[in-house]
């Protein structure tokens, strides 16, 4: 049995990396589940526009009115300024990280100052997979939903 010294074995790990041109690192692949990261509002004509953007692949996205907004997970009421809501649901998604910190740096929950129609919007789930919007607003209208890319965007759109 041939034993190497420590020495010779730097040496050939040097000689190695060397010929071979070093090490590289591997490339962090793309999340497969998307991950919240940002949410915008927008005035436009006839609609109000919610915009939630994403790293990763775009989540299928869903929407419904509602009477009351309610938190995932824990079944408690989800408060929120407006007279009626609606709740959107992102699947599969998350808004925080490994260590349970939340993705989105400002806000859990905001009231919009210049819209129309949409009051407030929130965070009012992240649980198992789905990440839950919910929206406040004066009155009940029309709401339309749907995914762009490059970057990845949920567009929640709801009528004045």
């Amino acid at each position: 049995m041939t034993t190497i010294s420590r020495r010779a074995l730097a040496a050939l790990v040097a000689i190695v990396l060397v010929v071979g041109g070093g090490i590289t690192a591997a490339a962090q692949p793309a999340p497969t589940i998307p991950v919240l990261c940002n949410i915008r509002t927008g005035q436009h004509p006839g609609f109000d526009r919610v915009v939630l953007d994403f790293t990763g692949p775009a989540p299928s996205v869903s929407s419904q009115w509602t009477d009351e907004l309610i938190s995932d997970g824990s079944g408690e009421i989800f408060w929120l300024t407006g007279e009626h809501f609606v709740n959107v649901v992102t699947n599969p998604a998350y808004a925080h990280d490994d260590n349970g910190n939340p993705t989105v740096h400002g806000p859990q929950k905001f009231r919009t100052r210049n819209l129309r129609n949409v009051m407030a919007v929130g965070i009012s789930g992240d649980y198992e997979g789905y990440v839950s919007i919910g929206i406040g607003t004066r009155n009940k209208t029309w709401v339309r939903t749907f995914t762009l890319s490059s970057p990845t965007r949920v567009v929640i759109d709801v009528g004045v």
